[in-house]
């Protein structure tokens, strides 16, 4: 019998202890377990498969022509709407077809020896991002064109499969209103903005949110 009460001496204390111990435990603030970060999403752009087209009004004709994408990427995170990257269009590879008409838009009115690139620098999204399947959304944010900066909203038709994704924007640039020179003479008016279609295709990548 004095061994058993021996033995179980050191069980009983411990339980006391434990039992003065549980107010404490269970009065302390209790923390939730870490959630993991919510993922942004990163369109990557293709520019073997984006096509850059323009056309503008004239009183004799509509002229038609293209842009080059030199790279693109942008990252949005849906929960929030907060958009970076950017689209980063070729301006010396701007052509219409007339080799006269298409120097002095280089010479004159793009200056494109000087100002190589236009940009455009996301900054936010509006509308619901779908993850999967059709989604329209209206992408704000900077507009860099001839060395300057204008705010332009855009808005995009978009189908996300997968891993990949095709975009369709069009948009006006009021060029003319943003200081570049006016093409035209007293012979041939031209409009004072240029409509812009673009088709852009690439990869969907999650991203960790830092």
């Amino acid at each position: 019998m004095r061994l058993l009460g021996s033995r179980l001496k050191p069980v009983l204390y411990l339980c006391g202890a434990l039992l003065v111990a549980l107010p404490v435990l269970i009065a302390l603030p209790q923390h939730a377990a870490p959630q993991p970060p919510a993922s942004s999403l990163v369109f990557t752009v293709d520019p073997a498969q984006t096509s850059v087209d323009w056309t503008l009004g004239s009183s004799l004709h509509t002229v038609h022509g293209t842009f080059a994408l030199k790279r693109g990427s942008l990252q949005v995170d849906p929960a929030t709407g907060k958009a970076s990257g950017e689209i980063v269009v070729d301006a010396t590879s701007g052509k219409s077809g007339n080799d006269g008409r298409d120097k002095k838009m280089h010479k004159e009115v793009l200056e494109s020896g000087r100002f190589g690139e236009i940009i455009f620098r996301p900054d936010s999204v509006s509308g619901k991002l779908e993850t999967q399947g059709e989604t329209t959304v209206q992408i704000h944010g900077i507009f860099v064109l001839h060395g300057s900066e204008h705010e332009l909203t855009v808005p995009v038709q978009a189908n996300l499969s997968g891993d990949h994704w095709t975009g369709r924007a069009k948009f006006s640039v009021p060029f003319i209103e943003w200081g570049l020179k006016n093409p035209g003479n007293w012979l041939l008016k031209v409009e004072h903005s240029v409509n812009i279609e673009v088709e852009l295709k690439g990869a969907i990548q999650a991203q960790a949110a830092q």
